[in-house]
C-alpha cells in the first residue's frame, strides 16, 4: 500500500506521522515547495520523497498518485492531525470490493481540532455535494483509500484545493460505491495553509463551489491546468528504506 502524504513545511509533525504508517506501507512524502527541511526529515525517516514543484495542494495529490506504484493508494494529511494507522479498514474495504472510494468522517477530539469557519465551510460544501450528487456524505476529508488505476481514470484537473472534492464528484458520477469511516481528528502541528484563517477557508470553498459546478462530464476545474507535453507529473527522490515501516 502507498500512502501519499501532501506536504509544505511540516517538519515538526513528519516524526508523528510517519511514525503511524503501517508496517508494509510506503510512505509517499510529496514535498510541495518546503523551506524548513521536510524533505530531508522524510528522507531520514525511511520515506520515498516526491518533489513537486507546482505549489497546490491537489498538486501535490496527483503527483503523489501518479508516482504511487501499489494497486490500492491512501491519501492523509501531513500535519499530524489525522492518524495513517486509521486508513487500515478503509483499505480492507476497498481490498473485499465492498466500496470503491473511502473517506474519513473527521471526529475532532477537543475544540480547537476544528476550527468554526472550517466547519461552516465544510458543512456547506456537503449540502452543495448532496444537491449535486445525492450523496449523504458528512465530510470531505482528506483521509481517504481507492485503487489507483480507477482513481487514474477519473481525469482529476484541479490542482488546488477543489482535488479532494472533484474526486468525489467524478467519482459519483461514475456510478463508485463511496463509503464513510468515522476517524478521530486532533490539532494540527504548525499553521495551516489554507483552513487556518477565514480568508483561506473562503478560497478552498470557492475552488471547491467551482469543481460542483462543473457538467456532468467534469472538463474542467478550479485550478486546471493541462499537463505539458512529455513531462513527467512527479519527481520521486530514491527511497530510502529502513525496514518495512519509516
Amino acid at each position: 500500500m502507498d500512502v501519499v502524504l501532501p506536504c509544505l513545511d511540516e517538519a515538526e509533525a513528519l516524526p508523528w506521522v510517519l511514525e503511524r504508517i503501517p508496517p508494509g506501507w510506503r510512505a509517499l512524502v510529496v514535498d510541495n515547495g518546503s523551506t524548513d527541511g521536510s524533505a530531508r526529515v522524510a528522507r531520514e525517516l525511511g520515506a520515498t520523497v516526491v518533489h513537486e514543484e507546482r505549489r497546490g495542494f491537489g498538486a501535490a495529490c496527483h503527483a503523489g498518485l501518479t508516482a504511487a506504484t501499489a494497486d490500492i493508494v491512501c491519501f492523509c494529511d501531513c500535519d499530524a492531525s489525522l492518524d495513517p494507522g486509521d486508513l487500515v479498514p478503509f483499505v480492507r474495504r476497498i481490498a473485499a470490493g465492498e466500496a470503491d472510494l473511502v473517506l474519513g468522517r473527521r471526529r475532532p477530539r477537543t475544540r480547537g481540532a476544528w476550527p468554526p469557519h472550517a466547519r461552516v465551510g465544510n458543512l456547506a460544501l456537503t449540502r452543495l455535494l448532496r444537491r449535486r450528487t445525492g450523496l449523504r456524505l458528512h465530510d470531505l476529508g482528506p483521509l481517504r483509500a481507492a485503487r489507483r488505476e480507477r482513481l487514474l481514470t477519473l481525469g482529476l484537473t484541479d490542482r488546488r484545493s477543489g482535488y479532494p472534492l472533484q474526486m468525489v464528484v467524478r467519482a459519483a458520477d461514475a456510478g463508485w460505491r463511496i463509503a464513510e469511516y468515522d476517524v478521530p481528528y486532533l490539532p494540527r502541528t504548525g499553521a495551516s495553509k489554507v483552513t487556518g484563517t477565514w480568508r483561506g477557508t473562503w478560497q478552498a470553498v470557492r475552488d471547491m463551489s467551482r469543481v460542483l459546478a462543473e457538467d456532468d462530464a467534469g472538463r474542467t476545474g478550479a485550478g486546471a491546468e493541462p499537463e505539458p507535453a512529455g513531462r513527467p507529473d512527479a519527481r520521486p527522490d530514491t527511497p530510502v528504506r529502513k525496514g518495512t515501516r519509516p
